[in-house]
């Protein structure tokens, strides 16, 4: 994976990560359809992320392994 694409699943947990966020704000703002920066994309596969529901809506939450990375990148 290149060094851009970790770079920005980096900022996706961050903007994640300091408030709980409705599933449809994260898709229109980290949803691409480029294959060179397949960010949310990858974040689900790579398990970084997780979608649950909260208070009637969808919202995304990021994973143990989602929030180990960042811990990682904050070092």
């Amino acid at each position: 994976m290149s060094d851009t694409v970790d770079a920005l699943l980096v900022d996706l947990l961050e903007y994640i990560a300091c408030k709980e966020r409705r599933y449809a704000e994260v898709i229109e703002a980290w949803h691409t359809s480029c294959p060179k920066l397949p960010v949310w994309e990858e974040a689900n596969e790579r398990g970084l992320v997780t979608r649950a529901s909260a208070n009637g809506y969808a919202v995304v939450r990021i994973t143990t392994a989602g929030a180990a990375l960042l811990e990682q990148h904050r070092r």
